[in-house]
């Protein structure tokens, strides 16, 4: 999540879908799924928060391109897979999607479904032009949910939790750090007024590491 130091992120378009999807080989939703199905996923955010929803489904490693891990869902016997819906509707592929997950179920990654575009910071000229296409609401939520991340020294390999919305002036932010077994979760969500978006990321990430998520980070970090 980090640049260097000549880069930065000049603008970041309209939000496609943030949530995970479930697509289910028989039809059957998250809930309906009969115990001990088998669940693809590749990763330890979704692993974590569904061993904390529903500990009884068996997780499978699953990794490849987006055809790749469709195709795996009938070649590796699986009941279903779970995989970013924005990758499905950006691909056409919506109609395979069985259901949508709750946020309150499989808390998104940070900046899942947003695309930020680079520039040089010294490039005033195609900042400019950017500006016009940045969308105003997906950047605060980018920019809350970034913070929180940093603030617990995180990234894609430990299971974290950060999806922010916004309503007129106010936003809203949630954080989730959870152990790979799903035992331990911490989860917190705060409001305040949108222009202070990076600094409440860097206050619930604090908060998460008081509750105990700096103990998660170290050991999957050491394991």
């Amino acid at each position: 999540i980090s640049f260097p130091m000549n880069l930065c992120i000049a603008c970041v378009t309209k939000r496609e879908n943030p949530f995970d999807a479930l697509i289910s080989r028989n039809g059957f939703k998250l809930a309906d799924l009969p115990k001990g199905a088998k669940i693809g996923t590749g990763s330890l955010r979704r692993i974590s928060q569904l061993m904390n929803y529903r500990p009884d489904l068996k997780l499978i490693p699953l990794r490849g391109n987006l055809e790749t891990r469709l195709k795996k869902l009938e070649t590796e016997g699986l009941d279903a897979i779970i995989l970013a819906a924005a990758g499905l509707i950006r691909m056409g592929l919506d109609d395979w999607i069985t259901e949508i997950i709750s946020s309150n179920i499989l808390l998104p990654a940070m900046g899942q479904g947003a695309v930020g575009i680079e520039a040089r910071k010294n490039d005033v000229d195609n900042q400019i032009l950017l500006a016009d296409i940045d969308d105003e609401e997906t950047h605060y939520a980018l920019d809350a949910e970034r913070a929180l991340v940093r603030q617990l020294e995180g990234g894609c390999n430990v299971p974290i939790g950060a999806f922010a919305t916004l309503d007129e002036e106010q936003i809203t932010l949630t954080g989730l750090v959870a152990s790979l077994d799903g035992k331990i979760l911490y989860k917190k969500e705060m409001t305040d007024i949108k222009t202070n978006a990076i600094a409440l990321g860097r206050k619930i990430g604090d908060e998460l590491i008081t509750m105990g998520g700096d103990r998660i980070m170290k050991e999957i970090k050491s394991a």
